[in-house]
């Protein structure tokens, strides 16, 4: 992993950031304890998936499991999927205060108030069922946060449940 550069798995292109979950973690040994995330994103009322494998660095393969494809690599980044569910694994290497912007910064994608990834319109931001009327970019990735986003149709909360060990 470079880590001045921030992989995004949707594409084959690299976006330069500054943003310290840029900086690769080790995936053998003495990492630090993981948090975990939750992330849905509705365009206009319907469900797009959150890529597996943002934040893990090539080469990287993917095993089959009977909850879907794993992907592993050669290095991590603070802040990484390992599978299609929208859970998003938080790593940092000390008590960094990470958020969605960060993570969206790793995955090379766009976050405003009017855009997610590529689609634009009005953007609803609801963590942990409530209405968050703040920045998107500024939403906190707490422990077991579960949020969600909603560009042009608003979709009710859509609760998550974490599986046992995350």
């Amino acid at each position: 992993c470079d880590p001045t550069t921030s992989t995004s798995t949707s594409t084959s292109t690299s976006t330069s950031t500054s943003s310290p979950a840029a900086t690769p973690t080790p995936t053998p040994a003495a990492a630090p304890a993981r948090t975990f995330v939750h992330l849905a994103i509705y365009v206009n009322g319907v469900a797009r998936r959150i890529p597996a494998g943002i934040g893990v660095g090539p080469p990287r393969t993917t095993a089959s499991t009977d909850a879907g494809p794993y992907v592993s690599g050669s290095c991590l980044y603070w802040l990484n999927t390992r599978t299609y569910d929208g859970v998003i694994r938080v790593q940092p290497p000390s008590e960094a205060s990470l958020t969605l912007g960060t993570f969206f910064d790793v995955w090379g994608q766009q976050l405003s108030a009017t855009q997610v990834g590529p689609a634009s319109g009005t953007v609803t931001v609801l963590v942990n069922g409530s209405q968050y009327s703040g920045d998107p970019r500024a939403v906190p990735l707490s422990s077991h946060a579960v949020i969600q986003l909603s560009v042009g149709t608003n979709v009710p909360f859509q609760h998550y449940v974490f599986p046992a060990g995350e």
